[in-house]
């Protein structure tokens, strides 16, 4: 081989390298959400609850109306407990919008756990119920035993596991 062909060899590993490098890295980016950038169907209604000012007024408003839950349908959990993990015995009130659950500081419920992803879950309302879908985390999201594979509907009083956080929905 000539002298030409072993450095273009040598320049062609080297583009292949670094090519292989900044995919890595934008994939961790995107795992950690780095740039603030969400999709739009996980953020529809965040900038409602950070203008209040720290009010939980948009979070309240699913209350019922004066008639009640009709007969035969039960209340839709209204707050989010945290059972176990770095944010142990916080609360959160619950509204009819969706809820980002992960590490990344733009979630709905930031997580302080290193085992949770940037986005890692999400809860959101369906009728009177809540149901709860993994976002592609790496250490998965568990009711009970069972790793989600798909979107499951959650009950009040069900733990539910992601990361290391043990989190629960209460009426």
């Amino acid at each position: 081989m000539s002298e030409l062909t072993v450095t273009l060899l040598r320049f062609g590993f080297l583009a292949l390298l670094w090519i292989f490098i900044f995919s890595i890295v934008a994939s961790q980016g995107r795992d950690l959400a780095v740039g603030g950038k969400l999709p739009a169907a996980l953020t529809r209604s965040r900038p409602e609850r950070r203008r209040g000012g720290g009010s939980s007024a948009p979070e309240t408003a699913a209350v019922p109306p004066a008639g009640g839950v009709p007969t035969g349908q039960r209340a839709r959990p209204q707050t989010l407990v945290v059972l176990e993990g770095p944010l142990r015995g916080r609360s959160y009130p619950l509204g009819s919008a969706p809820v980002l659950l992960g590490r990344s500081p733009e979630a709905t419920v930031p997580l302080g756990d290193d085992y949770a992803s940037g986005r890692h879950a999400r809860l959101f309302p369906q009728g009177s119920r809540w149901f709860l879908e993994d976002l592609g985390s790496t250490n998965g999201t568990y009711v009970g035993q069972q790793r989600l594979s798909r979107a499951v509907p959650l009950d009040a009083g069900t733990p539910f596991r992601v990361g290391k956080t043990v989190l629960e929905l209460r009426p």
